[in-house]
């Protein structure tokens, strides 16, 4: 059983009778924008894309001449194209129902050339505004895209949730053989008799079992082209001030298409909150850069990868985003953005410390709780505690710094910034305490990854997956917990007596391999410990439960916190704290427990084929006792 998280896939290249035509011409390439009844053309000396009118979606592209679509058979064969869950009936892709469209040229201060293509369709039964935009500058292989969603109706001023806004690639050719995520996780893509034999077990799950010898069941649960070169196909996320969720956020990426789930992305697939669409809506999303690159026969995945991590920088091409900003409504230009830089005392130590400026006043996970914000984060450097974060929109922002290894974080409202200056800011932050440290379970991390099926190698397989990224119903808690969770401090160890999720109830709905669900000895975890007297000493007891991710059955407007998360295949979700005061003198000399209980077969509704359990993940748990 394995997640079915795939990659890439193409198109052909057709001839139109040119009715406008613009070449921009230089020593070295041909910057051509063009136009004709059936499509719009943007291409250079290597890249080549064409958006087809019938569709609003580019549904030709090649690279050195090379298709990377494939023909078009349904919604595949096309792409970056702009899709959405944002209609009162659901899902809607725009670019059939009268769209409009603009061709643009010109060039930027360096002199180099570039094209654009503007899609732009009113979505009748509301008036919503829904915006395309791809460019391509000469010398570059890849399409910088934005997408732009409008609401003006103060007669219906509050329309729904922003569900879901991305741009999808969606191939359809053989060229594309493996599907890559990160450095460490990559496989190559299941066949096309694996994935007509395949059987969904949940949403965008399938089990893969019915071909044993395909390579991607082998290695997780060649090249194909015409010249035998190696081809890649990337979405560079160079810039994401307009996404929501911060660097927490986590969501699907690739599963035989590849997402650019806009908001960092707007979904809610891993418990991040929504933006609501109300009257006076209208949010440009981007840039963001679809790059294709090309090596010879023998070139590693890895090299492709970092190659396209060169453009990996929000202050990569500027120069041109600013030539394009008269363009793109809503778009901040360099000449009203500054930089901010921190001067941070953090713990002592205090693993991989991170700077977040977001919404004034709010945690920055929940930042869609106003449209308009932005949002920067930058990685502390752990020797000097400097930090630098550039390109920054003109406002007013809350700064948060947090680090692995330690409960809680710091906050700071109303750091400004102002366009072409540099604010700089000093931070002084200690480890919340409530008292004596009686134990701690777990890291906090922001993850369950030290616990049981976590962040552990799967051995079974040669690609050597984290444990977690694969289908949640293959472990079965009941069998490798028949008598639940005891957890004894200072006997037990995260990594064996602790799940990786504690589920109300495990297995029925979207279960393939656990059909009737099982609860007793599920729902109630035991955590045990022995105390000395004078450990007891103080008024209070502070007990401190953060969870990485949360289930509930409140449903997202109401707890915006509550989604899938580990049946997603993820650990970092919406992380959420609290912290449990009771009378010290309840904590006894000798053995003593505390019991994490969930309602026993605790379930909601799932629209999608997806478990109903309620659930939570752990972050970390600490005991303390104070005055």
């Amino acid at each position: 059983m394995t997640s079915n998280r795939s990659m890439l896939r193409g198109t052909i290249v057709s001839r139109a009778l040119f009715l406008i035509s613009i070449f921009i011409s230089q020593v070295t390439a041909v910057l051509n924008a063009t136009e004709s009844s059936a499509q719009l053309i943007l291409s250079n000396d290597r890249l080549f894309a064409a958006v087809t009118k019938s569709k609003g979606a580019i549904h030709q592209l090649t690279l050195d001449g090379q298709d990377l679509l494939g023909p078009i058979s349904g919604s595949t064969g096309i792409g970056p194209y702009l899709d959405c869950y944002c209609v009162p009936s659901g899902f809607y892709t725009p670019g059939s129902v009268a769209p409009k469209y603009q061709l643009l040229s010109g060039t930027d201060s360096t002199n180099t050339a570039w094209g654009g293509i503007v899609m732009s369709e009113v979505y009748p039964p509301t008036g919503q505004l829904l915006e395309q935009y791809w460019f391509l500058r000469d010398g570059e292989t890849g399409l910088h895209t934005f997408s732009r969603l409008a609401y003006y109706n103060k007669t219906k001023p509050f329309l729904r949730n922003l569900q879901e806004f991305r741009t999808l690639f969606r191939p359809n050719t053989n060229l594309w053989t493996h599907l890559l995520t990160n450095e460490k996780q990559y496989a190559p893509l299941p066949s096309t008799e694996t994935k007509a034999k395949q059987v969904v077990v949940q949403d965008a799950t399938w089990y893969l079992g019915n071909t044993q010898d395909d390579a991607y069941v082998q290695q997780e649960d060649g090249s194909t082209s015409k010249d035998g070169s190696t081809f890649g196909s990337w979405l560079v996320m160079n810039t994401k001030d307009t996404y929501f969720g911060g660097p927490m956020h986590s969501d699907l990426q690739v599963d035989g298409i590849v997402y650019n789930y806009m908001g960092y992305v707007v979904s809610n697939h891993h418990g991040a909150g929504t933006p609501n669409i109300t009257d006076g809506f209208d949010r440009t999303f981007g840039p963001q850069y679809y790059y294709f690159n090309k090596g010879a026969p023998s070139t590693p995945m890895e090299e492709l990868r970092k190659d396209a991590l060169q453009f990996y920088s929000p202050t990569w091409n500027s120069a041109f985003y600013d030539a394009i900003a008269k363009h793109i409504p809503n778009y901040v230009p360099s000449s009203v953005r500054g930089t901010w830089k921190g001067q941070a005392s953090v713990p002592k130590g205090a693993s991989k410390p991170i700077a977040v400026l977001a919404q004034n006043d709010v945690d920055f996970q929940d930042n869609v709780l106003h449209t308009s914000a932005y949002q920067y984060w930058g990685d502390i450097d752990s020797k000097t505690g400097k930090v630098s974060i550039p390109s920054v929109k003109a406002g007013t922002y809350r700064l948060t710094v947090y680090a692995e290894g330690f409960f809680g974080q710091y906050t700071q409202d109303n750091v400004r910034i102002s366009a072409g200056r540099t604010a700089s800011t000093k931070v002084r932050w200690k480890e919340e305490s409530s008292g004596n440290e009686i134990w701690r379970i777990g890291t906090p991390d922001k993850s369950p990854g030290e616990y049981r099926h976590g962040y552990e190698l799967d051995l079974t397989h040669p690609l050597q997956p984290e444990q977690y990224r694969s289908y949640w119903a293959v472990h079965d808690f009941p069998t490798e917990f028949p008598q639940g969770v005891r957890f004894e401090v200072g006997k037990s160890k995260e990594v064996e007596d602790l799940n990786y999720v504690h589920w109300s109830v495990f297995g029925g709905y979207a279960s393939s391999i656990r059909t009737v669900p099982r609860w007793e000895n599920v729902n109630n975890w035991t955590l045990l410990w022995d105390m000395e007297k004078k450990q007891s000493k103080g008024k209070k007891a502070t007990f401190t439960v953060q969870l990485s991710g949360a289930k509930t059955a409140a449903g997202t407007q109401m707890f915006y916190h509550s989604s899938s998360c580990a049946v997603r295949s993820a650990v970092i979700c919406y992380n959420i704290a609290n912290k449990f005061v009771f009378d010290a003198r309840l904590l006894v000399k000798g053995k003593n427990e505390i019991v994490l209980s969930l309602p026993a077969n605790a379930t909601d509704y799932e629209s999608a084929i997806l478990p109903q359990t309620t659930y939570v993940q752990y972050d970390a748990l600490r005991l303390e006792v104070g005055s």
